[in-house]
């Protein structure tokens, strides 16, 4: 049966409009993407087929063009709005987290940390520059490595420090593992950074560790 012979209350786009985009499953929010379905299967028969295929919405959503398209009536233009519609999201986030005090805002930090680097398949390093009044100068990520870690040199980040004319910084990169426990290691960088910024004049704010569902911070846990 086609979605335009359910029940209207039943319809995707209908109960979004009723009830709002909170209330749909990630099946039911595909499937208004999709738009369509194919031969013998709704466009919430793809949606669900599609997230069994890929395990997770967050998997889809990182996915090439060539896994994509191996999914039966989907292509590049299809794919092309599908990434869009991701980098739609990263920026409405970034302009959140721009707008506001980064430590007054941490929850838009994390949310930001968590979409841009959370589910990366490699460790990357990324460093948030700040004004004196916490305000988001720019966001760069300054290393990457492997699937276990990343070399991140002090010197380096104090020298872009210098070249944004930041007063302080917040830091973060992922754990691909999907454990965003800090190890050893990381307590380590996090003082050498605090040293290295130091001397020219600037803070280290925060340390987060990210994965795709979490952001653990230094500063809240008394680190920093």
């Amino acid at each position: 049966m086609a979605i335009n012979d359910w029940p209207e209350e039943e319809r995707p786009r209908e109960r979004l409009l009723l009830f709002g985009p909170q209330a749909l499953s990630d099946a039911e929010l595909l499937a208004i993407f999709l738009r369509t379905g194919i031969k013998g299967m709704t466009a919430v028969d793809m949606a669900r087929h599609l997230l069994a295929e890929f395990g997770s919405l967050a998997a889809l959503l990182n996915c090439d063009l060539a896994a994509f398209e191996r999914c039966p009536g989907l292509g590049a233009a299809k794919y092309a709005q599908l990434m869009a519609s991701k980098e739609l999201a990263r920026r409405a986030l970034a302009e959140e987290m721009n707008l506001s005090d980064a430590l007054s805002s941490p929850d838009a930090v994390k949310d930001y940390l968590r979409w841009v680097i959370g589910r990366r398949d490699i460790e990357v390093f990324v460093v948030l520059f700040l004004t004196a009044q916490h305000r988001v100068i720019t966001v760069e990520e300054v290393a990457s490595g492997t699937l276990t870690e990343t070399r991140v040199y002090p010197r380096e980040v104090a020298r872009r420090c210098l070249q944004h004319n930041a007063a302080a910084v917040i830091v973060a990169h992922n754990h691909p593992s999907g454990v965003a426990e800090p190890s050893a290691a990381d307590r380590a960088l996090t003082g050498s950074l605090t040293q290295t910024l130091a001397l020219v004049d600037c803070r280290l704010l925060d340390h987060f560790v990210v994965t795709g569902s979490q952001a653990v911070s230094f500063a809240e846990r008394g680190w920093l």
